[in-house]
């Protein structure tokens, strides 16, 4: 039972966090699918084991170079995220998959959907808070926020590798933070 809850909580901590970053969470499960060599951390079953194939690996390092880059240049993040908001689910969506089929019996169908709903929902807040960080600091914020959301999917995916259950409620407790600010940001909008 507690490999089923502790399978659950990563998908959970991975899927969400590829909301935030769809890169990061794929390469710490391609090297945690890697590493250690003899007892990997990791065991993805077929298809999702091709992410720990050494190609996938560069490719997904390549992206992720990209996307950090790409998302801490005023105006270039907006027409990143645009792009993104289709990547992040996607990728949400395998690693759900990928991780919830390894310990339980889901079928792979409602692990996918859940994925792709909680990385779409993670990245539709996500996308939602930023025009509030864009207009309140003239952009200037944009790239800190980033660097912020960037630490966060790390921990998290780090964490729903080695402390799923952990990751799984600091990621619960990120997304209650930023949905706080967009109320509270709303509200004095609405006052002004």
């Amino acid at each position: 039972m507690f490999e089923a809850i502790s399978g659950l909580s990563a998908a959970f901590g991975l899927s969400g966090s590829a909301g935030l970053n769809a890169y990061i969470p794929l390469l710490v499960v391609a090297l945690a699918a890697r590493f250690p060599m003899s007892d990997p951390l990791v065991k993805l079953q077929a298809p999702y084991d091709l992410l720990s194939s050494w190609w996938a690996i560069g490719l997904i390092a390549v992206l992720l170079v990209v996307e950090i880059v790409a998302d801490k240049i005023p105006a270039v993040d907006s027409v990143n995220d645009g792009i993104q908001t289709f990547v992040r689910p996607a990728a949400g969506a395998i690693l759900f998959a990928g991780s919830a089929n390894v310990i339980t019996d889901i079928h792979p169908i409602l692990s996918l959907a859940a994925g792709l709903l909680l990385a779409g929902g993670v990245h539709a807040t996500k996308a939602a808070a930023r025009p509030v960080v864009t207009v309140s600091t003239a952009g200037v914020g944009n790239p800190l926020v980033s660097t912020l959301e960037d630490i966060v999917a790390t921990v998290v995916s780090l964490l729903a590798v080695v402390l799923p259950i952990i990751a799984a409620v600091l990621l619960l407790g990120f997304v209650l933070f930023i949905i706080i600010i967009i109320r509270r940001w709303r509200r004095r909008k609405m006052v002004v």
